[in-house]
């Protein structure tokens, strides 16, 4: 049945498939961390649904909550009218939301993805500014639609389109590949200055925009997490020029870095939030939360048939409270922590890893060329057709890893914050083994497995609210 499905999917859809090229396989059960294909194998999955799966895979408070709303018999769809799952998810949301921030907010539901909340977003503030450009950053990432493909990053994605609008663009702190060959601390205090002195100069071709736009953590960018200083740093330039602050937090949010949303590690208060992905615990929902002072749309000036989904919201509703109340955002934190302390060492013996940075369970493995020369700041080129081997060799061994970076040469773990200890520990196994296996292949000659796998353990015991370790070894 496998290879028949996967074999209509390459005639009858189009050429933009992305994830069904990486991933040949075809799922047809899932549990947890735990994905089982049509041929019957079982894989550990550390993509998530790109970080949809706050809880993994079908978790019982999410199927309860969405059995219990289709037996209550109420309207599953009724476009933006009142109901008491709309009003409890806000509840839940808010409940969620920095204190300060929440305290005086206001939220808009829009369409399914993403994208159509930073499209919402931007509407917002430019009525609200009566200016219409913005302010983004190398590396970022806001979605597909033509407002947010502007503020992308990613030029490859741009390049057969006309121009989205204008877009200023600005240099994110990216310590390993610092834009302006220093790094570290000093990297980012350049950043800001430079922000600061553009912004300012009268001759440096900015107009005052609509709102400056930014991720917390990059995600596509190849999770790179902007130092705390630098997003206080932003967050002074805007507030000081009336500029709007958004932050992205679609994949950042619901506990994954660590905090349950990446904007309270710097303590940071924006004007509006971006929010998707987990919040609709793992179907459809996007929304933008605002401050008050902004809400100066007329009815109807930004609509759409899909804003908002009865079972989404139930589903959101259920996880958001399921992940404070057992703590998994703290757990994403230590589980991270244990994690990239153990990548770090595994580092230092296979030199094809040039630098694993992340935030909480949202980690990034930059892939490179040792062989090659390093730049100002040390970073020798990435390598993103080694990266491509190592994901086939992960797939191989039973591990789902997406690729993403500006090379797409970063492997990305997004795993569920619901992930054991054993999880993880075998989540590292399998990494550090791939890793060897295709860096010995790339050079002919025999890398030491054995050592690598040492890497592996990331601690002892049971984590809460998480899988069983019999579905750790039925994944194996």
């Amino acid at each position: 049945m496998g290879e028949a499905v996967l074999r209509r999917q390459r005639v009858r859809e189009s050429a933009a498939r992305t994830y069904a090229r990486s991933f040949p396989i075809v799922p047809v059960r899932a549990n947890g961390m735990t994905v089982e294909g049509a041929d019957g194998r079982r894989y550990l999955d550390c993509l998530s649904g790109a970080g949809t799966l706050a809880l993994g895979h079908n978790h019982p408070v999410v199927l309860e909550a969405i059995r219990r709303t289709l037996d209550s018999g109420a309207p599953l769809h009724l476009l933006d009218l009142a109901t008491a799952e709309k009003d409890d998810f806000t509840t839940a949301l808010f409940e969620s939301l920095p204190a300060e921030f929440a305290a005086r907010a206001r939220i808009h539901f829009c369409g399914p993805a993403g994208t159509d909340a930073v499209e919402a977003a931007l509407k917002l503030m430019q009525t609200a500014t009566g200016r219409a450009g913005a302010l983004a950053f190398t590396g970022g990432y806001h979605g597909m639609t033509a407002g947010a493909l502007a503020l992308t990053g990613n030029v490859a994605v741009k390049e057969p389109l006309p121009s989205g609008g204008e877009v200023v663009r600005l240099p994110y702190p990216y310590g390993y590949r610092c834009p302006f060959g220093v790094g570290g601390e000093a990297g980012a205090d350049l950043a800001a200055t430079y922000v600061e002195r553009l912004l300012d100069d009268p001759s440096g071709g900015v107009v005052p925009p609509a709102a400056m736009v930014l991720e917390a953590v990059q995600g596509e960018g190849g999770v790179v997490p902007a130092p705390d200083g630098w997003l206080r740093a932003m967050r002074q330039i805007t507030a000081e020029r009336g500029i709007p602050l958004i932050v992205d937090e679609v994949q950042t949010g619901v506990g994954r870095t660590g905090a349950m949303w990446a904007v309270e590690h710097s303590g940071v208060v924006p004007d509006a939030m971006v929010l998707s992905k987990a919040i609709g615990g793992s179907l459809p929902l996007a929304v933008v939360v605002y401050r008050e002072d902004y809400d100066g749309w007329r009815p109807g000036a930004h609509t759409g048939t899909f804003r908002g989904n009865t079972l989404a919201m139930a589903a959101g509703a259920a996880t958001l409270r399921y992940v404070t109340a057992h703590g998994l955002a703290e757990r994403a934190a230590l589980v991270g922590e244990r994690m990239t302390g153990r990548l770090r060492d595994l580092a230092g013996e296979l030199p094809v890893i040039g630098d694993v940075r992340g935030r909480g369970l949202m980690i990034g493995v930059e892939l490179v060329d040792p062989s090659g020369a390093p730049d100002a700041c040390g970073a020798h080129p990435a390598d993103p057709a080694f990266a491509v081997r190592v994901r086939e060799a992960c797939l191989e061994r039973g591990l789902i890893v997406e690729l993403g970076g500006r090379h797409d040469a970063v492997l990305r773990l997004l795993p569920p914050l619901t992930i054991t200890d054993e999880q993880a520990a075998a989540v590292l196994d399998r990494l550090a083994d791939a890793i060897a296996s295709a860096s010995a292949a790339s050079a002919g000659s025999a890398v030491s497995v054995g050592s690598a796998r040492s890497a592996g353990s990331a601690g002892s015991g049971q984590g809460r609210g998480a899988g069983s370790a019999a579905e750790v070894r039925g994944a194996e």
